[in-house]
């Protein structure tokens, strides 16, 4: 009895020790990604510049949310973007997809409960 106690002893702490080295799972996108692949549709979403290349970065964005905690990161960082660019214009920014030629279940909007994102 005392062998079997030590055993199961033993393969807890094996497993505290396992849990506590192994790598956390892949973390959500993150905003600088997102910040990076929008930068060119700045000028466009803000009335300031043409469309250019922006429809590159939204289509290479689209590509890379492949989760639902990736597209929920990145609804949260179009979000936490747009209140820290001046001037949006939210309807330019939530046509983005259709202009673009993406298909997104959501409407860009600060409205937008992203947690409801799958």
């Amino acid at each position: 009895m005392a062998a079997l106690q030590k055993a199961m002893c033993v393969a807890l702490i094996a497993a505290v020790l396992v849990a506590a080295i192994a790598p956390p799972a892949e973390a959500a996108m993150n905003c600088g990604t997102v910040a990076g692949s929008l930068s060119g549709c700045i000028s466009y979403v803000t009335n300031k510049g043409p469309l250019g290349g922006c429809c590159g970065g939204v289509k290479g964005l689209y590509g890379k949310a492949n989760t639902t905690p990736d597209r929920q990161a990145v609804c949260t960082c179009l979000k936490t973007l747009a209140r820290s660019y001046p001037g949006i214009d939210y309807n330019k920014a939530a046509g983005l997809p259709k202009t673009c030629g993406v298909n997104i279940p959501y409407k860009i909007s600060p409205s937008t409960d992203c947690s409801k994102i799958r």
